[in-house]
């Protein structure tokens, strides 16, 4: 059943059209089509009923769950808990590890001297079929689905950006969130949109995280993006804003995503030919020709080779 609220203009409406029928009912016995015709003419000419279009909208369903590798590695001095966003990214950095504390099983029955050039094989031989060969050693690796508080979107098509006192009233209202306990981080919230901010002993470098799914709607364009500027100092390293003089993704990166898989391997392999990338031999992460050092997702942080320095 429907109940009118009396506090809206068309509920109180509502209730005086009832009273007012209500009492013709009780005067006459009867509702008379000419008194009811008198109660309702002066009654409607109340309402506006132009019909205003409805704004077109775009409907932006959740985000699907993502996925991220784990790997946990003991040993006598450490148990260590790293994510990876695949499997050979994992499996990389546990060889890594595997090369270099192989020493510690030469001499063992059937062991080769120098570690195999497969990650996995690597990985495989040293740790045993079972795990077993050093009872003091161990790794987990595994996929877990990343959880999260996704929703559907309702936004218009004809997207723009907040204007001027809304941005000024949302940045006033900012608010930080500092770290209570060992499972957060510090982060900075704005309509929305959280900024992370935080000191990584593991890499050796401050992180910077900035999460959009929690972004107030009118700040979504209608194909479920935020429009997003990042500085370092005074250099742009992101901006996808669309504003005239926005710097564009680099060629390679726009070849990459473009092309198919096996169209990336050989853009891959002529970027390594020219230099626009560099081959880490030690975890095996493609790096930017200008990186000094691993820019890999582990803590790997090799020096650039210096024959690969020279020929840059």
């Amino acid at each position: 059943m429907i109940i009118a609220d009396p506090t809206t203009p068309a509920g109180a409406a509502v209730i005086e059209l009832h009273q007012q029928l209500t009492e013709l009912e009780e005067r006459a016995g009867e509702w008379p089509g000419a008194d009811v015709v008198s109660i309702l003419e002066p009654w409607l000419e109340r309402f506006d009923f132009a019909t205003a279009s409805a704004p077109a909208v775009a409907f932006i369903a959740p985000r699907p769950p993502g996925q991220v590798w784990l790997l946990r590695r003991w040993d006598r001095h450490e148990n260590d808990v790293l994510l990876f966003t695949d499997e050979d990214t994992a499996l990389a950095e546990l060889a890594r590890h595997v090369r270099s504390s192989w020493a510690n099983l030469l001499g063992e029955e059937d062991f080769p001297d120098q570690p195999p050039t497969d990650d996995r094989t690597a990985v495989d031989l040293y740790y045993g079929p079972e795990r077993s060969n050093l009872p003091d050693e161990g790794y987990s690796l595994y996929c877990a689905t990343i959880s999260g508080s996704g929703r559907a979107r309702v936004v218009p098509l004809d997207f723009r950006f907040p204007e001027a006192d809304a941005c000024e009233q949302a940045n006033r209202d900012a608010t930080f969130h500092p770290q209570t306990d060992a499972n957060d981080l510090p982060c900075t919230e704005v309509d929305g949109v959280l900024v992370f901010v935080y000191l990584d002993h593991e890499l050796g470098a401050v992180g910077v995280s900035i999460h959009l799914d929690s972004a107030a709607e009118r700040l979504v364009r209608p194909d479920g993006t935020v429009p997003l500027r990042v500085k370092v100092e005074d250099t742009v390293v992101l901006d996808d804003s669309g504003a005239e003089g926005a710097p564009r993704p680099p060629l390679l990166d726009e070849l990459l995503n473009a092309a198919e898989a096996g169209q990336r391997e050989a853009i891959r392999a002529a970027a390594l030919a020219a230099g626009i990338l560099w081959h880490c031999r030690t975890c095996h992460w493609d790096n930017p020709g200008a990186a000094v050092c691993c820019e890999g997702p582990g803590p790997c942080r090799k020096p650039k080779p210096a024959a690969e320095q020279t020929a840059a």
